[in-house]
């Protein structure tokens, strides 16, 4: 009898549970098509704070450039111009 259930019981574990599993799983991905209204609160939230902390980093490198003119390095005017592109 024990030589019996262990083999159903790993056959049904295969054949029954875990392609159960999978479509289960497929199904909830496939149900969540987009972002919830939440989630796109946050990120537009976070959007506001890097553009915000962009124009504070830009004011303070002229103010730190107006006062010593020898201040910015090629790297610091190199991320400049990135920062220019990614607007």
């Amino acid at each position: 009898m024990d030589g019996i259930i262990l083999p159903i019981a790993i056959v049904g574990m295969l054949f029954v549970a875990l392609p159960g599993m999978i479509l289960h799983y497929l199904t909830k991905w496939k149900s969540q098509t987009g972002i919830s209204q939440q989630d796109e609160a946050l990120l537009e939230e976070l959007h506001d704070l890097a553009r915000r902390l962009d124009q504070r980093i830009e004011t303070v490198e002229r103010i730190v450039a107006a006062e010593n003119p020898n201040w910015k390095d090629s790297r610091i005017t190199d991320l400049s111009e990135q920062r220019k592109l990614l607007r």
